[in-house]
């Protein structure tokens, strides 16, 4: 009777075991601007929050005003936080005022309201689960922004 079971399972091919310690997290991204660009997107833990140039990933994906969408996949469950930002130029570059002030959209997970400096990691983590999860963020409002134009491509 076990050679039968092991026949069968050996027929029905390798099992297909879900990954129950990954996860997979679409970020919908809206308020858009017209004005096009790239959204980069940076996921943080808490370790690395503060460190704005090692982030846990990041994504850049052309910005698309009728809403864009970013599928992070094979992530581990966990608390995280997102920084974004619309580089309308796509310069790579967070675009600032001489006085400091954003001149490019920008948002954080849980839409949470900007007032002097960066939000602490504490009012922008969510949680990650195992299996499927989504997120939407809106980007700041983009009236009255002005970026120096687009690169173009040297020759």
């Amino acid at each position: 009777m076990k050679a039968l079971i092991l026949a069968a399972a050996l027929a029905a091919g390798p099992a297909q075991i879900p990954a129950a310690d990954t996860a997979t997290l679409t970020v919908n991204v809206v308020n858009v601007s017209p004005k096009g660009g790239d959204i980069c997107l940076a996921l943080y833990t808490a370790a690395n929050y503060e460190d704005d140039d090692h982030p846990t990933l990041d994504r850049t994906v052309v910005a698309n005003p009728a809403g864009t969408t970013i599928v992070i996949q094979g992530i581990k469950p966990g608390q995280y936080a997102i920084k974004m930002m619309q580089d309308i130029n796509r310069d790579g570059e967070f675009e600032r005022s001489w006085l400091g002030l954003p001149l490019e959209p920008y948002g954080f997970s849980n839409n949470v309201v900007v007032g002097l400096g960066e939000p602490s990691f504490q009012k922008t983590e969510f949680t990650v689960v195992a299996g499927v999860n989504s997120i939407t963020i809106k980007l700041s409002d983009t009236d009255g922004i002005s970026v120096p134009e687009p690169r173009t491509a040297q020759r």
